[in-house]
């Protein structure tokens, strides 16, 4: 929650200034109707206000989220190695909470398929994860380990 709150901290102290300074740097270059610079910076502008809307929202409506796994069990920030059975690939997961992931660096949700069947299981365990489409992936833990937070995770995009 500390990282949230810097970020509005940011972005209202320093980003919205500057942003403000920019639109009316372009607003006084004349016609707004063909000015890009104008329209640019009220884009970026908007869309700041808008991030400092989301955050708010999150940290008032944020819960702790409390991880009681042990060392050697999935649970949140930790690392899964995972063997999918059907194809034989492997592939690493962190487990996150919901705001942090991140698919493309193979940051899972707690609340996704694969991060609520992987939860609270130990190396050597085959995991059935159920499929949209009915079906089940079948993954067999191949290690978990405690990952350390660094603090540049980014908050998910709203």
């Amino acid at each position: 929650m500390d990282r949230i709150q810097a970020e509005i901290e940011e972005r209202k102290l320093v980003e919205r200034p500057r942003l403000l300074e920019a639109v009316k740097e372009a607003r006084a270059q004349g016609d707004l109707s063909e000015n890009f610079e104008y329209t640019a910076a009220k884009r970026e502008k908007n869309r700041n206000e808008s991030r400092i809307r989301y955050l708010e929202r999150v940290l008032k409506n944020a819960s702790i989220v409390k991880d009681y796994s042990r060392d050697d069990e999935v649970g949140i920030e930790k690392t899964v190695r995972v063997m999918f059975e059907d194809d034989c690939s492997e592939e690493d997961y962190r487990i996150v909470t919901p705001i942090r992931c991140n698919s493309l660096e193979n940051k899972i949700s707690i609340e996704s398929p694969i991060g609520k069947a992987l939860m609270g299981h130990k190396a050597g365990d085959r995991v059935e994860v159920p499929l949209p489409n009915g079906a089940v992936n079948v993954l067999r833990i191949l290690a978990v380990s405690n990952t350390v937070d660094d603090g540049t995770d980014r908050l998910r995009s709203y």
